[in-house]
């Protein structure tokens, strides 16, 4: 059988080792924030009372999918093989896990610092034009340190053109000692491991699945609680691995563009949305 001319051959850079580069810290009180603006625009740790949060970047934990908390953007999760079909034209984008597009390409570039303040920064990335992504636009992101809160907030930005998107966050959370969630319905995955439908009831843990959610997250850890809540109604939880747990606020579900659940951008239209951690005790 003669190959796909179309088929990008398969390859993982998305498991390629990315270093934090250099970092800036922000911060109120006890609560501090350390950014890797050059990988990816990415939180490296959140440090409250001296315990850190998150994995951050070492040589067990080095892949550039694999540290930290990193935005998602312009689509999270998979995209099926890389293929899409959007205003009457199909796209194949690189493949760079596996047989499929994961996480957008923000988290492999790096951002430029707009703002830096004692509590507070601005990021900003313009969004490639190339094979990666051809519709270009550009991305914001705010991260701001109030008294036991964490804020972030992203932006996605069209540009001349219209576009799919979906945007999130992919923390890493060193292993929780408890998590209390309760998420609503589930798609279903098939023997790709790629988000489905129709809609069903959660199956058991542990997870690799995305939930309709529209509840606060609560984490608990050596003595101190988290609470995450955010207005993205898609949460993704990942708690296969003993050393993390993700819980991903997505403005969709993985595969989004394929499974008509992308925001559609006109031209210069925008789509954001925020994510807030808040220490309980």
């Amino acid at each position: 059988m003669d190959a796909d001319p179309t088929r990008i051959p398969p390859h993982d850079p998305a498991q390629a080792p990315l270093a934090p580069g250099s970092r800036l810290q922000i911060r109120h009180g006890e609560l501090v924030v350390d950014m890797a603006p050059e990988a990816g625009g990415r939180i490296a740790q959140i440090t409250r009372n001296g315990m850190p949060w998150l994995v951050d970047y070492d040589a067990e934990h080095a892949a550039m999918i694999a540290w930290g908390s990193y935005p998602m953007v312009p689509w999270a999760g998979r995209i099926r093989r890389g293929r899409f079909r959007f205003e009457g034209q199909d796209y194949q984008l690189p493949i760079n896990l596996g047989d499929h597009a994961i996480h957008g390409v923000a988290l492999a570039m790096p951002w430029q610092v707009d703002v830096q303040a004692f509590s507070h920064v601005e990021l900003s990335l313009a969004l490639p034009t190339d094979e990666r992504w051809p519709f270009g636009g550009s991305v914001h992101q705010r991260i701001e340190v109030h008294e036991d809160q964490v804020r972030m907030t992203l932006t996605v930005r069209a540009g001349k053109r219209a576009m799919p998107a979906t945007i999130g966050w992919h923390p890493w959370f060193q292993k929780p000692d408890r998590v209390d969630i309760h998420p609503g319905q589930v798609y279903p995955r098939d023997a790709e491991g790629i988000a489905t439908l129709p809609l069903a009831e959660p199956p058991p843990g542990p997870w690799d699945d995305c939930f309709l959610n529209d509840r606060p997250v609560l984490m608990h850890r050596l003595g101190q609680s988290v609470r995450l809540t955010s207005d993205c109604n898609h949460l993704v939880v990942y708690d296969e691995p003993t050393h993390a747990t993700c819980i991903e606020p997505q403005s969709g579900p993985p595969d989004a563009f394929n499974l008509a659940r992308a925001a559609h951008l006109p031209p210069h239209s925008s789509l954001s949305a925020w994510l807030l951690l808040e220490w309980l005790k």
